[in-house]
């Protein structure tokens, strides 16, 4: 039996749920180049969620779409980050629908007892850090794939 691979997963939307840090370092992969602006962010200090609606790149897609020739895809996408004890930002401002942030990674620090912080880090040094009780990250595809505006995959320097 071999690993699995995006091809596994066919055409359909994500529906995925991290649970420890090796869960999430697959979900950073699939939202790595998300945009967003500070009006798509929500936190719910009573549900203690945090809320990010993202249009993501489709990762998984695009090999295939390389292949094909044909247009790469992005997809809105619900990321909540759920079971938080404190959050912080810096670099970030959730009232300016205006600007428009880009999600690189998200790290879990683990702590003592299964607590840690993740780290949603974004492009131009902006970070949330999150405390939380345990790994709890869950991300589902909530539209249609359209072709991406920029009709090319995101590049990073030194790539």
């Amino acid at each position: 039996m071999s690993d699995a691979s995006f091809h596994d997963a066919g055409p359909g939307p994500l529906l995925l749920r991290a649970e420890g840090a090796e869960d999430l370092a697959v979900l950073s992969m699939l939202v790595q180049d998300a945009v967003l602006t500070g009006a798509d962010i929500t936190f719910d200090r009573k549900r203690r969620q945090l809320a990010m609606l993202i249009n993501r790149f489709r990762w998984e897609d695009a090999e295939d779409a390389a292949r094909e020739k044909r247009e790469f895809e992005r997809v809105r996408t619900l990321l909540v980050v759920s079971d938080i004890t404190g959050i912080r930002s810096d670099g970030i401002t959730r009232d300016d629908a205006d600007e428009v942030l880009s999600l690189l990674a998200m790290i879990w620090q683990p702590g003592e007892d299964g607590t840690g912080r993740l780290l949603l880090e974004f492009a131009g040094d902006g970070t949330i850090a999150v405390d939380a009780e345990c790994v709890s990250v869950d991300l589902r595809d909530v539209t249609r794939p359209h072709a991406a505006n920029s009709r090319q995959m995101p590049q990073h320097d030194g790539a």
